[in-house]
Order: structure tokens, then sequence, then C-alpha cells
């Protein structure tokens, strides 16, 4: 130690002065390098990236399990009671759960838009999924809705403000459109315009619109609340509504088998809550382009599940069509990176 004191004190002023000189330089080097690095990377960080991606792998696998679990339920629920039983319990919990966080509800006129947004959003989608499920397999339900891209640019663009879509954008919109065909038009054809196949692909259209339009008035309310607290209030007032077509139209099972209440179970824990907020995890930690891919693997899930479960028949004209389904989505995503846009949620 003493040594080391000497030899700084032999050292020369303008020796000292360079070892000075170059200890403000790492210095200013390691602050600039800490510039560089995204704030918060710590070890901490590097745990919430991982868990981001485990977010997006649960909404990939779960929100793909919802069509299987719709299907299970109708076995004992008519479609507006299974809506109103699953979203009110699960809105309940999950607003129950925000207000005990402390987080901030929304009130008044805000409020009533996001109420009104999620029962256009959810109860026009989901309700429209659940209806057609009575009517074609699962797993093509959820081929159906792949084409939901479409109708977001559409709307989008229809919108006051909304963005006229561009040629690549057009593009993929045919791509698309060819898949679409191939793949209900051999069934209307054999069924006729009125049959099953082609009932509930129209019915899953409108779903899809419905479920787009709601989330993109959601996109442009000017909202203060959380996005899970959001979520909360339009699956209770989702699930609420509801309540009035199933009152009007259907009547409550007087005895329910104890798998669909299983699958009612399995859907208002891992399609809304697990589901849902995963989804909003990860929006919040991954760039939309990454989150986006779970459009893709959902059906993949809801197509195997369906064969395992119920045998539904998926052969390789319906292979050929999904893959220029996807073909169409991914080139109007790509479009989209031109001019980013945040994506509403779809799915559980």
């Amino acid at each position: 130690m003493k040594a080391a004191v000497e030899a700084k004190k032999r050292q020369k002023p303008h020796e000292r002065g360079a070892s000075a000189d170059a200890n403000l330089q790492k210095m200013a080097e390691r602050t600039e390098l800490e510039e560089k690095l995204p704030r918060g990377e710590t070890d901490t960080s590097a745990k919430s990236h991982w868990l981001a991606y485990g977010a997006l792998a649960a909404v990939s696998f779960f929100w793909g399990t919802t069509y299987l679990g719709i299907r299970m339920s109708l076995e004992s629920f008519p479609p507006f009671w299974l809506i109103a039983v699953r979203y009110t319990i699960s809105g309940a919990l999950m607003l129950a759960g925000a207000m005990l966080a402390g987080a901030r509800i929304p009130r008044g006129r805000e409020l009533a838009e996001t109420a009104l947004f999620g029962i256009i959003s959810i109860g026009i989608g989901n309700g429209a999924l659940s209806v057609a499920e009575l009517w074609i397999p699962s797993g093509m339900a959820s081929l159906f809705i792949t084409t939901s891209p479409f109708w977001m640019v559409g709307i989008d663009w229809a919108l006051p403000g909304g963005k006229r879509p561009g040629g690549l954008t057009v593009r993929g919109l045919l791509v698309g459109l060819c898949g679409v065909i191939f793949l209900v038009g051999p069934s209307a054809v054999a069924e006729g315009w009125r049959g099953s196949t082609m009932s509930g692909f129209l019915l899953l259209q409108l779903g899809s619109a419905g479920w787009l339009l709601g989330a993109l008035l959601q996109r442009r309310q000017k909202s203060q609340s959380h996005p899970i607290v959001s979520g909360a209030v339009q699956q209770l007032a989702t699930g609420l509504f509801m309540v009035i077509p199933a009152l009007l139209f259907e009547h409550f099972p007087a005895h329910v088998e104890r798998r669909p209440v299983i699958a009612v179970a399995y859907l208002i824990v891992f399609g809304s809550l697990v589901g849902y907020s995963s989804f909003v995890y990860a929006m919040a930690k991954l760039p939309v382009a990454i989150v986006s891919i779970y459009t893709y693997i959902n059906p993949i899930v809801a197509v195997f599940l369906g064969w395992v479960f119920y045998r539904e028949h998926f052969g390789i004209r319906e292979m050929a069509a999904m893959c220029v389904i996807f073909l169409g989505v991914a080139i109007v995503k790509w479009a989209s990176k031109q001019k980013p846009v945040s994506e509403p949620c779809e799915g559980g």
C-alpha cells in the first residue's frame, strides 16, 4: 500500500493528468454505455422479458383452447347463457381485484363508453362464435376468424380519420380472399348457400366485424384507466347485458353435465382471467409484431384439439386454405408495419 502511495507521489504532473483523463474517459464511456441501455435494464428487467414471452405463450395456447371450451360448454349451456355466466363472473372477479389493488375505475361517460364498446366487441364477437359453434366444428370456426385482420383494415378506414389501405395491403386482402373461397366454396356448393358452413362463416364475419369495431372504438377512447380495468368493465357489462337475450330467447338448463361446467370454469379462468391478463402484459412488454404471432398459433391449437376430442375433419384442402389465408394475413401485417398501429385484442 505504501509503495503504491510513494509511486503516485513520484508520478510526474503530466502523467497524473493523463491518468485522471483516462479515468474520466472510462467514466464517460461507462455513462454512455448506461445511457444506451434501456432504463431499468437489470436482472429484474431480464426476468420481466422472459415473463413477457411466457405471457405470449399463454395467450397463444389458452386462447386457442377456448374454441374447444366453448364447444364443450354448449353441450349443456345455450350460447347467450354461456356468455352471460362466463363474462359476469370473470368481469366481476377482475374488477374486484382491480378495486382491491387500488386501481382507477372509470366513471361517468368513460364508464358508459367502455361498457358499450365491450358489449359491441365481446357481445357480438363471442356471441357470434358461440352460436356458430352449434353449426360448424370448433376448428373450422377458428379458421374463419383468422380473416379478422382484413376486417380491421376496412373498419379502420371507414371510421372518421381512418387510413386508406395501400396497394400492398389490398394485395394481401385478395390473397386472403382466395384462401377463404378455397376453404368455404366447396362446402357452400355441396350444402347450398343456406347450409351450416356458409351460415357459420357469415355469422363469424359479422362477429369479427363487431369485435374489431368495438376494439377500434375503445382504442380511440381517451381512457385513463389501466387496460385490465377497462377489460374487466367490458366483460362485466357484456355478461350482464347478455342476460337480456338469454331470458328472451333461451331457457337456463335445469340440469347440466359435469364436463360443460368444467369447460365454463376453464373459460373463466384461462380464457378470460389468465388469457386476457397475459395479453395485456405481453402487449406492454413486447412489440406488437411479436405479440401478433398468437393469431397464427390459436387456430392451429384449436384445429388440433378439435380433432383430438371430437375427431373434427381437417384435410389437405383445409390445410392449404389455412396456409393461403395466413399468407394474406402476413402480407397485411407486413404492410401495416410501414404505419404502425396498436392491434386490438381478439381471442378468448
